[in-house]
């Protein structure tokens, strides 16, 4: 059996590249690799960002673009908009992914700078726990998207600056459900539970819950409230615009898209897998992230 201490890994770095006072801690983290005498592969922008933009010195098996590597695990450092762009690229490969929190919130990055090298050891070790997201996929009848169509929190249809408000004819399984009168309409996975569908007073769904939300952005009518389905529930969506046109975002990366183009929403057929530390729960992580039971009245 292979010692823990031989053991070889491979690492793809993300990060965030607007993070310019976060170099020490990139620095940390590529130097503790170097000692593990790991793999490490880093995404190209990034690998700029920390050699010419910072001026580090650092050491890498090979500088890659998009989605052309494969590692035994993928390091996101930045918050959860980085580990968001590091899941789509990973896409179906089934890498995990550990997010090192360089941010400020960070419900899906949770792992701290100065809990780096222990998270690694437990990585070298198997000491770890992988928490499996759903993904979320939209298809447009007659128009081809720039982006790629796959989400892990959410994905919205919304009007444009300055229009006024779209209509959203939304159907469940082929069943006509509601035509809304709104800014928009977010459709949301467990993870994105706690994203932008939450700012729009969406509800907080577990991971692994098996349903989406669809959560309306200020509608017009009060009595229109967030409602869950079942996560293999098909979606489909036909929006109209006083100008002719709305957006569609995919984890905030927003297209126009003609109106009365037909959307169809599903789960995508694979799903992302977040490293989390043995014994760390889901409900703590929630507590300290929205900050409950801070209020001492």
């Amino acid at each position: 059996m292979e010692k823990e201490g031989k053991k070889k890994l491979r690492f793809a770095i993300f990060g965030n590249v607007y993070q310019a006072k976060k170099s020490a801690s990139i620095q940390k983290i590529l130097s503790y690799l170097s000692e593990r005498e790991a793999d490490v592969f880093m995404e190209r922008e990034f690998y700029d960002f920390v050699t010419k933009g910072q001026h580090l010195e650092v050491q890498v098996t090979r500088v890659f673009e998009g989605n052309d590597f494969d590692a035994d695990f993928v390091i996101s450092m930045g918050g959860d908009g980085t580990l968001l762009k590091s899941a789509h690229f990973v896409g179906g490969k089934g890498i995990p992914i550990m997010g090192v929190n360089m941010g400020r919130l960070g419900f899906l990055a949770d792992v701290s700078p100065q809990e780096i090298e222990s998270a690694i050891d437990a990585l070298y070790r198997g000491e770890y726990d992988l928490e499996d997201h759903a993904v979320i996929q939209v298809e447009l009848e007659g128009q081809q998207l720039q982006t790629c169509p796959r989400a892990l929190n959410d994905i919205a249809v919304l009007k444009r600056d300055n229009a006024s408000m779209i209509s959203i004819r939304t159907c469940i399984n082929g069943e006509y459900l509601v035509t809304y009168q709104a800014d928009g309409l977010i459709v949301s996975t467990p993870t994105g539970s706690t994203a932008y569908s939450l700012s729009n007073g969406g509800p907080i769904i577990v991971p692994q819950a098996g349903i989406f939300c669809l959560t309306p952005v200020a509608p017009h009518s009060l009595n229109i409230r967030p409602i869950v389905v079942k996560d293999d529930s098909e979606i489909t969506i036909t929006v109209e615009s006083r100008s002719h046109n709305f957006l569609i975002a995919i984890d905030g990366r927003s297209e126009r898209c003609e109106e009365g183009t037909r959307l169809t929403i599903r789960k995508a057929p694979y799903g992302i897998h977040i490293v989390k530390r043995r014994g760390q729960k889901y409900f703590s992580t929630l507590r300290e992230k929205m900050m409950w039971g801070l209020d001492q009245r």
